[in-house]
C-alpha cells in the first residue's frame, strides 16, 4: 500500500490486502518449518481431506509421509523398491496473477503451495506400482481468485546420474473450489504410477519428482506442415 493517507486510513480493499498478505506470510513460514498446523487448521477443511491421505499412506512398510521442510529420513531396507520423493526446484508454489502482470503484490490472485507429500510402492511381476500423495493449500491474494481453479501437478520418475534418465512423467490436474474462501486445502493422489522395476544396483538412483507445472498444461503450438515440392 502506498501513500501516507492510505496508511493512516486504509480502505476496505487495502485492509483486505493486508490481511491476505499476512495469511500468505504465515502459510509460507509454516511450510518452511514443516509445521503440521498448516494442515487441518482451517474451519474450511473437509473431514475426508486428511483422512483419505492418512488411509493411503499412514501405514505399510513402503508407505512414507513427509512434511515439506521436515528433516529427511534415512531410508531403510523396506525403501529399496520405493524411491524418495523430491519437489523439483522452483515448483513448490504456483502463483497466478492478473492478466499481463506478475503474480505478486496486489496483482496476485491466488497461490498454491505444497505442504506435505507421501508415496507408497508395490513391486510385483517385475513392475513397480506406486501412488504419490500431495497435500497443500491455496491462499487467495489481494486481487481475488475465481470460484474454482485446476492445479497442474507433474509427477516424474527419474534415474539420476551423470546423464539423468526420465523413466516416466505425467501431468495431472486437481480441481479446487475457492468460492467464499481465502484459505483452502487440497489433496491429490496419483494412483497410476507404473514403471519397470530397476535392478538392485540402480534402485538407489531412482527419484520421484513432483511439483506444479503450469507450462506443461499449455497446449503446444502445432507445427506447420512442410511445403509440397512443385508448389509455391
Amino acid at each position: 500500500m502506498q501513500g501516507n493517507a492510505a496508511s493512516r486510513h486504509p480502505s476496505g480493499a487495502n485492509a483486505r490486502a493486508t490481511k491476505i498478505t499476512g495469511a500468505l506470510v504465515l502459510a509460507a513460514a509454516l511450510a518452511g518449518c514443516g509445521g503440521g498446523s498448516m494442515l487441518g487448521s482451517s474451519s474450511d477443511d473437509s473431514p475426508s481431506l486428511g483422512s483419505r491421505f492418512s488411509q493411503l499412506f499412514g501405514t505399510g512398510a513402503n508407505s512414507k509421509a513427509q512434511l515439506v521442510g521436515a528433516p529427511a529420513q534415512t531410508p531403510d531396507n523396506s525403501d529399496l523398491g520405493c524411491p524418495t520423493v523430491v519437489i523439483r526446484e522452483g515448483t513448490a508454489t504456483y502463483a497466478v496473477g492478473l492478466p499481463g502482470k506478475p503474480a505478486e503484490g496486489n496483482a496476485l490472485r491466488y497461490q498454491g503451495t505444497i505442504a506435505r507429500y507421501a508415496r507408497d510402492c508395490r513391486v510385483a511381476g517385475g513392475q513397480v506400482n506406486a501412488r504419490i500423495g500431495i497435500e497443500g493449500r491455496v491462499i487467495v491474494g489481494p486481487s481475488g481468485a475465481p470460484p474454482s481453479t485446476d492445479l497442474p501437478i507433474r509427477v516424474a520418475v527419474v534415474q539420476e546420474g551423470m546423464q539423468p534418465k526420465t523413466i516416466m512423467t505425467k501431468l495431472y490436474s486437481t480441481h479446487v473450489d475457492l468460492e467464499g474462501r481465502t484459505n483452502t486445502p487440497f489433496s491429490f493422489v496419483a494412483e497410476d504410477i507404473a514403471y519397470p522395476a530397476p535392478s538392485p544396483a540402480a534402485a538407489d538412483a531412482y527419484v520421484f519428482y513432483i511439483g506444479f507445472d503450469p507450462n506443461g498444461a499449455r497446449p503446444e503450438r502445432p507445427e506447420r506442415p512442410a511445403p509440397r515440392k512443385g508448389k509455391k
